[in-house]
């Protein structure tokens, strides 16, 4: 661990302490907290956001971890903000050279989620790493293929490869396979993937065909596209890190860099059609195909890489299920949650064997009931929402915990939630000051949000001015060349 980490920057530390967190991981002195509880006698885990504690703090955290597993994803993390720094070190030391298609690259690599999302555990069996070797000049390939997956649940609790597809940048298919996942499986999940257990009848392609049909794709450095990429590279059990990811690149006016629009937002919003209808299932041979065009549209400057925030009704009556064990099956929710709602399953990548699910109610007062009749000590986020950490036993006799957030902002409670009773003769100065407080919070909102459209705004102008500059600079350089001649 000391040779692992002796070198890493402070921000690469931080990444490590907070996915360690995020992955419940625990070293010999415990989780992060528990670390700081005897570490630090003065403050405890009362400081326990790691950006503001010293790097001394977060290497003596990060020494207490000797398993492999954990010492290899430590690797990976590190991996990721290397190729952060090799993307930024070539734009400096070439920023003519770095084209359109490269800068795309850069802002995936760049994302904040990025060392979150794309810190695969590639030392694990099956998986298959295909690196760039240096020097060659294929990694400053502009060729581009879009892929787009699908995964069902098995047996085991795992999530395996049905479906996968590829097309180039003229949407000219590559690749387009019915994938047999070689396990027992428990969901189809038909209604998302539209796939059955018929269609799985004489398919014998398998995980490591696929592999090796994209490594051959791969092979001379192209750039691969999706939406959510991460999600289909741990399917694939890929790890490429030459990505562009079209959750990252395009983001909304409010400047939340957390909050990911969807593919189906966006092709509305950019391309200006419907995806699919609703309730339909996925089709990942277009799914494949908008994710292309996304990219292609930008490059060509047909679309800019802001959009408005998407609103949907359905988002404010959802409760976010999470950290939810593989051995319980989505019907078996109905038993832990109160009142009437459905289930839909988050797809991809999972964290220390548990899953994620949406539970859908008829209106956002529904969702409220059934989260305040739960059980559990009440926290919040990383995004501010509130969520309940509740334990249940099934009548199966599974046990266990799992987390429930509220997908809605906590300042949109209290505005529609009704007051308890109070006392007649504190009501009027509480209900002031609560007010008050309520739009003071609001208020900020709003010069917050006014000050990140403005610096938005900057911000294009200034990438439109570097893009004049560089054509400008071309145009001087040919008219040089004439002159020498």
């Amino acid at each position: 661990m000391d040779k692992l980490i002796g070198s890493a920057k402070k921000e690469a530390l931080v990444e490590m302490v907070k996915l360690a967190q995020k992955r419940g991981m625990v070293g010999s002195k415990g989780g992060w907290k528990e670390f700081l509880k005897v570490y630090d006698k003065k403050f405890g885990a009362s400081l326990s956001d790691p950006s503001r504690r010293p790097v001394d703090s977060l290497v003596a955290f990060l020494k207490t971890f000797e398993q492999v597993d954990d010492l290899k994803f430590f690797k990976k993390v590190l991996q990721c903000h290397r190729n952060r720094d090799e993307v930024e070190q070539l734009k400096k030391t070439s920023p003519k050279d770095e084209t359109a298609e490269q800068r795309l690259v850069r802002l995936t690599l760049e994302h904040p989620l990025y060392p979150i999302d794309y810190s695969f555990p590639s030392h694990e069996e099956e998986w298959m790493v295909i690196k760039h070797k240096k020097k060659s000049k294929s990694p400053m390939s502009n060729e581009m293929i879009a892929i787009d997956c699908e995964m069902v649940l098995c047996e085991d609790g795992t999530e395996a490869l049905v479906k996968v597809c590829a097309v180039d940048r003229n949407l000219e298919v590559k690749l387009d396979k019915v994938v047999h996942p070689k396990k027992e499986i428990a969901d189809y999940r038909t209604d998302i993937t539209g796939i059955s257990a018929k269609d799985l009848d004489g398919v014998t392609h398998t995980l490591k065909d696929v592999q090796k049909s994209l490594k051959k794709i791969l092979s001379h450095g192209a750039i691969l596209v999706g939406h959510s990429l991460s999600n289909d590279l741990q399917a694939l059990k890929l790890d490429y890190s030459r990505v562009v990811d079209t959750s990252y690149v395009f983001k909304y006016a409010n400047g939340l860099m957390y909050k990911k629009p969807s593919l189906s937002w966006l092709c509305k919003a950019l391309l200006g059609y419907e995806l699919r209808e609703q309730g339909n299932p996925h089709n990942c041979l277009d799914d494949a195909c908008t994710a292309m065009k996304l990219v292609t549209a930008r490059l060509e400057g047909r679309i800019n890489d802001v959009i408005d925030e998407e609103v949907r009704e359905s988002d404010v009556a959802k409760l976010l299920v999470h950290r939810i064990p593989n051995n319980v099956l989505s019907k078996d929710l109905s038993s832990i949650l109160h009142g009437e709602f459905t289930i839909e399953v988050k797809m991809g990548k999972k964290v220390r064997n548990t899953y994620s699910a949406f539970a859908i109610f008829k209106d956002q007062q529904e969702a409220i009931k059934a989260f305040d009749k739960l059980e559990g000590s009440l926290e919040k986020d990383s995004c501010g929402r509130l969520q309940k950490l509740v334990k249940f036993e099934l009548d199966s006799g599974i046990s266990g915990t799992l987390c429930v957030c509220k997908i809605f902002h906590e300042i949109s409670d209290q505005l529609t939630k009704k007051r308890p009773a109070e006392d007649e003769n504190t009501l009027g100065i509480s209900k002031k000051l609560k007010t008050d407080e309520i739009l003071k919070q609001l208020e900020d909102c709003q010069q917050c949000e006014a000050y990140l459209k403005e610096i938005e705004r900057l911000q294009t102008e200034i990438n439109k001015r570097d893009e004049e500059i560089s054509s400008l600079n071309k145009i001087v350089a040919v008219l040089t060349r004439k002159q020498g001649l």
